[in-house]
């Protein structure tokens, strides 16, 4: 497939698995402009549905005044509204829409992967190894969700479809020792990217978020800049319980960026909007499906274009 062809399958893909939080959004704007006119009662009735797709209040506030300042009116009221809300929400997420850099002369560079039980990691550990490794990049996983067996077993499948070695430990081993066993044969081995799981952290256990503080440590005992990437997955399915995630996270870990999944499982894609507002984290990568290319970089006109169903 060529790259035209590719990018175009991405973006319906994208449009596709957006539909729900599209449709939403689109049936609340014709419904407030149903009387052709954008009058502070439609406005409040859009504002109303920006939040109803998680968007946050204080984005649907802002969105709501720029569209307030545009007046639009008539037959084509719909329709503009739609694109200056997209264009808007393109301008709130350019900022943050940064795909992840692998350093090439870190040898090898630390991606830790961190989030709550559910979220995808192990899936998007695998989808991360198969985009690296497709671009020559020598690629090391660590099963660091020691707790769960199936967890070890998933990385080892995706190891095997991606032609990446994984270092696992038996159920229940030390998760530290692991990740530190990890980065020293990574090293040895002149690998250019180790991916580190974690086990699916409940924010509120302080003896879990204190074990991935453990192993933040012992990686720098290897190496003082590791984790040189600290990637915290958010399903887009719990809509505004990603914030109190990111907070927990943050202030537990040094986290680097987000990757978002399960976009296309929701009515609530907007959170990422929201998230872009509130914290300004770099959002890296989303997913839209089970595949593996079913995750791509973050592009923030591409994703507004699509929330508000239209063309990309």
């Amino acid at each position: 497939m060529n790259d035209v062809a590719e990018k175009r399958g991405w973006l319906a893909r994208l449009k596709a698995g957006l539909g729900r939080t599209s449709s939403r959004l689109t049936e609340g704007i014709a419904h407030a402009l149903r009387a052709r006119k954008l009058d502070e009662a439609a406005l409040a009735e859009i504002e109303e549905a920006l939040i109803g797709a998680d968007l946050g209040p204080a984005a649907a506030a802002r969105l709501a005044d720029g569209l307030r300042q545009a007046r639009f009116e008539g037959d084509t009221a719909e329709q503009k509204a739609r694109e200056k809300l997209a264009n808007d929400i393109a301008a709130i997420l350019k900022p943050v829409a940064h795909p992840l850099t692998i350093r090439r002369d870190a040898k090898p560079h630390v991606v830790l992967i961190v989030g709550v039980n559910g979220s995808g990691k192990t899936t998007t550990i695998g989808k991360l190894a198969k985009h690296w490794h497709d671009e020559g990049l020598a690629v090391m996983l660590a099963a660091g969700d020691t707790f769960r067996a199936a967890g070890v077993s998933q990385l080892q499948i995706w190891g095997e479809r991606t032609g990446c070695s994984v270092i696992a430990r038996p159920t229940g081993a030390d998760a530290a020792g692991l990740a530190f066993d990890a980065l020293t044969q990574a090293k040895a081995s002149g690998a250019d990217v180790l991916i580190v799981d974690t086990a699916g952290r409940l924010h509120n256990r302080a003896d879990l978020m204190a074990e991935l503080q453990k192993i933040i440590r012992v990686l720098k005992k290897v190496d003082p800049a590791a984790p040189h990437s600290c990637l915290l997955v958010l399903d887009a399915t719990t809509g505004q319980n990603a914030h109190a995630q990111v907070e927990i996270f943050r202030s537990m870990t040094d986290v680097t960026g987000l990757i978002v999944t399960k976009l296309d499982g929701t009515a609530r894609g907007g959170v990422v909007v929201a998230l872009a507002e509130r914290f300004g984290l770099p959002v890296h990568a989303i997913g839209v499906g089970e595949s593996a290319d079913d995750l791509r970089p973050f592009e923030a006109e591409a994703f507004a274009k699509s929330l508000l169903g239209l063309a990309a």
